[in-house]
């Protein structure tokens, strides 16, 4: 049976998809201003307008970027710590979530109080910064890794996707002499690949913007993270790179070049990986929010 929508429905289809559009253009804006300044010539980022598209784009300030080792060692540092982070969120958080997403569990009511309890409050900074130097972490890719490992909104996200998950299919499979390990590895985390998904891409992206928490804890320049290379980069003259500046011929680049071009090589490979896994984003999210 089709439904005609009446006029006064079309116009706010019609009004949601303009402000929709709009919301689009706001957001992307930004983005291609960076990428077009990256890619300008000098004398067209000192012109008047919008800068959207690049009239004579060329490829020097990344030629420049490129060339300091510096970068290769921040997307080292960071690399490892997006792989370990995301493992050690998606490893604990799961062994977590899944005893408590089991009505026969003890206790599990006064924990997930707990975990909510930790929501609103925790110890501060100074406390933590005081833990991790007490366990022998500073300076080390575990400071930046461990302490974020296990939060409570994404212990309570996947606990209510293992409630939805049918405990029957569980119950059969230890009837066949399967285990609580062997029915978690084999059955419930290849059922729960959508929040596992939407989990560790809010880590991966979590881990691949941080830069505060390595400021603090990490003191020697070969284990800087990538966007603490990109906040030295665009905001402290005194680096490498900003030492740089005035050594720069004004008529083939400028320092916005160097910085817009440092910023999309930091941004581009988590902007990359996000369309192959936002698809699970619906389901992942939508089963991991409601109580099942």
């Amino acid at each position: 049976m089709n439904y005609k929508l009446s006029l006064s429905e079309r116009w706010f289809e019609w009004l949601n998809m303009a402000g929709l559009l709009l919301l689009g253009l706001a957001t992307l804006y930004p983005f291609l201003y960076v990428l077009t300044i990256s890619l300008s010539s000098p004398a067209d980022i000192h012109s008047l307008g919008l800068h959207i598209v690049p009239w004579n784009p060329t490829f020097t300030a990344y030629a420049k970027v490129l060339v300091n080792p510096q970068l290769y060692t921040a997307y080292a540092n960071t690399i490892v710590r997006t792989v370990l982070g995301v493992s050690c969120v998606l490893l604990f958080t799961s062994l977590t979530a899944y005893p408590l997403a089991r009505k026969s569990f003890p206790g599990r009511s006064l924990i997930m109080k707990l975990f909510v309890f930790s929501m609103l409050f925790n110890g501060g900074l100074i406390p933590t910064y005081l833990l991790v130097k007490q366990l022998g972490l500073l300076n080390s890719i575990w400071s930046l890794v461990l302490p974020g490992a296990v939060t409570a909104f994404n212990v309570i996200v996947m606990r209510n996707f293992f409630e939805a998950i049918p405990s029957e299919i569980t119950e059969s499979a230890k009837i066949d002499g399967a285990g609580d390990l062997y029915a978690f590895v084999k059955i419930i985390v290849p059922l729960s690949a959508p929040v596992l998904a939407v989990v560790g891409l809010w880590a991966a992206v979590g881990h691949w913007n941080a830069w505060f928490d390595a400021m603090i804890y990490i003191n020697a320049p070969d284990k800087q993270v990538l966007q603490l290379f990109l906040r030295h980069s665009v905001i402290d003259p005194n680096t490498n790179l900003g030492q740089e500046y005035a050594l720069i011929d004004s008529q083939d680049i400028t320092p916005e070049n160097l910085k817009s071009a440092i910023i999309m090589i930091v941004s581009l490979p988590i902007l990359l990986v996000y369309p192959y896994i936002q698809r699970f984003f619906v389901k992942g999210i939508l089963m991991g929010s409601v109580k099942g």
